[in-house]
């Protein structure tokens, strides 16, 4: 039995970081079979809950585990352990560096070389890099790359990122985020989900939104700040504005636990109280989300994986660039012009993209779906860029 040690965040708190787990042991599980995945979390209850389906062995990250989440001896087991390291998602950018409870790259920078002396061969697998802002990240991540046998890279900028510093290495390859092909629940548990959250009740279309609690965290190092209290406003006007305007109903989706308190803020501010609802990943698995998402005809998003979990379900998104992650997955789709850059965003510039973005859709939806199935091939083709090590 080949046991890979994924590494990521899969704490529960973040549905797009389940998506991406769970597609990718379905994508290697179709290349061999006869493995098992050691998955280092904080709530090892989440990953054998939402992933009894794989062969998932949770390693407890917790203090009563020698562990300070990432940084303990947890992490160095698991990984010299291993046939085969896997580092996932976009963990490896430098804001707080030294803080294990926030940050993974500093930890991996000293985990890793240890794994590759040991000659456990590591891979970067669709992965996004960045930002890097520091000597010290630069330094981090030179070290991650250069213990790595393969750099599997989910976007165009995370090689840009690579050229810039000056980082090289010989084996990288395009591949996109295993996200992409979660898999949305039956129409049986989609039903329930509507009974229980009112979801869908009308004819009318539906519009979904996303927001984040922490807008400002990397748009603040650029100089830019915007302010909780300007964005909740924001959002709820044109939320209502799009409301009176096309004859929609609102879902505010949240993907992740702690971007439930301002969106509920937003939604007590709506005007057109009967036409919103909110679900989020605190009730709901990513398959459940996926299934919503999926019935929405426009999706406005903030969160990366928002954006990725709502076009990956044939919906076009509308993106707001709080950070490089979203304008690099939406220029991989080739709908940059969705986006709206955060130094630009105001009330009538934000609903002026959701207008033309609704009026449009069908248009950009028959660009969209050949785009994201693309990228859907290319995440499953990752898995056959590790036959080298599976086989």
């Amino acid at each position: 039995m080949m046991r890979i040690n994924v590494l990521g965040n899969f704490s529960g708190r973040n549905a797009g970081d389940a998506a991406i787990l769970g597609g990718l042991m379905q994508d290697i599980l179709a290349v061999r079979s006869d493995v098992t995945f050691t998955i280092p979390t904080i709530n090892t209850r989440f990953v054998s809950k939402t992933f009894a389906e794989f062969p998932v062995k949770p390693i407890s990250l917790m203090p009563w585990a020698l562990s300070l989440k990432i940084l303990g001896l947890p992490t160095l087991v698991a990984a010299l352990r291993a046939d085969l390291i896997l580092v996932t998602d976009a963990i490896l950018f430098d804001r707080k560096l030294y803080n294990p409870l926030f940050n993974y790259l500093h930890t991996l920078s000293l985990v890793l070389p240890i794994a590759a002396r040991r000659r456990v061969p590591i891979a970067l697998y669709n992965c996004s890099l960045g930002p890097i802002r520091t000597p010290q990240g630069h330094r981090a991540l030179q070290r991650v790359v250069d213990s790595a046998s393969m750099l599997i890279l989910r976007d165009i900028e995370s090689r840009e990122l690579l050229h810039k510093l000056g980082i090289s290495h010989p084996n990288i390859l395009d591949g996109a985020d295993s996200a992409l092909n979660a898999q949305p629940v039956d129409d049986r548990r989609f039903d329930e989900i509507c009974r229980a959250e009112q979801l869908f009740k009308s004819n009318r279309p539906v519009i979904g939104f996303n927001i984040n609690s922490y807008v400002d965290a990397f748009v603040r190092q650029d100089g830019k700040t915007f302010g909780r209290e300007q964005l909740i406003e924001l959002y709820a006007l044109t939320a209502d504005r799009a409301i009176q305007t096309f004859d929609v109903d609102v879902i505010f989706v949240e993907t992740q636990h702690m971007d439930m308190a301002i969106a509920e803020e937003v939604v007590q501010r709506i005007a057109y109280q009967d036409r919103v609802r909110m679900i989020s990943n605190r009730r709901y698995s990513y398959r459940d989300i996926c299934a919503v998402l999926k019935r929405m005809e426009l999706f406005v998003g903030m969160r990366t994986h928002s954006l990725i979990l709502s076009s990956a379900m044939g919906v076009p998104p509308v993106g707001i660039v709080t950070y490089p992650k979203n304008r690099g997955y939406m220029r991989t789709i080739g709908q940059e012009e969705n986006l709206i850059e955060f130094r630009d965003l105001s009330y009538d510039t934000f609903f002026e993209k959701i207008r033309i973005a609704f009026q449009h859709r069908q248009e950009i939806k028959v660009k969209l779906l050949p785009a994201v199935e693309q990228e859907k091939q290319k995440a499953r083709k990752s898995a056959e860029f590790l036959k080298p090590f599976l086989l």
